[in-house]
């Protein structure tokens, strides 16, 4: 197992997205576990063995430290005799008491130019701080990344692929754990036009901050947000996981009702006001990779 993972990091090393987000991630959160890789380093890998896997498997896989959500066709009494038989805390060998937790990761604003002259096309993270997963403004966060970067109505697909044909593949998405989160902005473009796509995406990120959004954007992502809720309904396999991830969130479980009511009650205010509080110049981040020719980009670009 230990070639593999070896061999895994080989491919995130070699797949310029992955990689990309790897070196981010680690200047982003410098000095924090959020900052490490996933998947280790052939070092960290290399000194595994059976009695630290043992080890780390007899800690974490405990039943008071296990979630169980099921979804579908089934009868809830049934499913926790089963969870009571199998799981039942009083025959653990082992007592798993919780971990202090980390303080709360400060975040860096890095400008990582990454050269790799073997790829053809160059490939760009613009990111923020982001609010945590249990902030109750969440829903409105999500609403404006949908109005920036999630789908071919967004503001990001219009004007760098669209209007432009700068990127192929440009969106925006969000990262958000009980303590904190991170915003970004992904673009994949040739090489000579990274400092174009910069501009208009900091040029959006602007003007979301300046003058906010508008009735029928807002509205459409509204639409477009509780039908995907809705469908998510129909795949027993995402309510599951839905529901798990509620319990390990929030301790408890959101209505369908509830949530399609925090969505509608989303203002137009609401959505500013995430832009006013986390798009600020001194907090962006930004990292690219490619063939650059000595591509350098100044914290002044990046003013919002």
């Amino acid at each position: 197992e230990q070639k593999v993972i070896i061999e895994e990091i080989k491919m995130v090393e070699d797949t310029p997205e992955d990689f990309l987000s790897e070196i981010f991630t680690q200047a982003f959160y410098p000095n924090h576990a959020l900052g490490l890789p996933i998947e280790g380093t052939r070092k960290t890998v290399k000194t595994f063995n059976h009695e630290t896997t043992r080890n780390f498997y007899t800690k974490m896989f405990q039943p008071r430290n296990i979630v169980i959500a099921c979804a579908g066709n089934i009868e809830h009494a049934p499913i926790v005799e089963l969870a009571e038989k199998f799981f039942d805390s009083s025959n653990s060998a082992f007592s798993l008491q919780p971990s202090p937790l980390e303080a709360k990761p400060k975040t860096a604003a890095p400008i990582l130019i990454k050269p790799k002259k073997n790829l053809e096309q160059a490939h760009l993270i613009i990111a923020t701080p982001w609010i945590s997963a249990i902030d109750e403004r969440r829903y409105a966060a999500s609403l404006l990344i949908g109005i920036l970067g999630d789908g071919n109505s967004s503001r990001l697909w219009q004007t760098i692929r669209e209007k432009r044909g700068l990127a192929y593949s440009v969106g925006a998405s969000a990262t958000s754990f009980q303590d904190c989160g991170v915003f970004s902005i992904y673009a994949g473009c040739s090489p000579e036009k990274v400092a174009e796509v910069v501009d208009l995406s900091i040029t959006e990120l602007k003007k979301i901050k300046q003058k906010g959004v508008s009735v029928e954007e807002l509205n459409l992502m509204k639409e477009q947000t509780a039908a995907s809720v809705l469908l998510g309904l129909e795949d027993s396999s995402v309510r599951a996981a839905n529901l798990a991830q509620m319990e390990i969130t929030h301790g408890r479980q959101i209505s369908v009702e509830e949530i399609l009511a925090k969505i509608e009650a989303v203002s137009l205010e609401n959505v500013q006001t995430i832009a006013l509080e986390f798009f600020q110049t001194e907090q962006i981040a930004l990292a690219a990779l490619g063939n650059l020719n000595g591509l350098k980009i100044k914290r002044e670009r990046l003013e919002i």
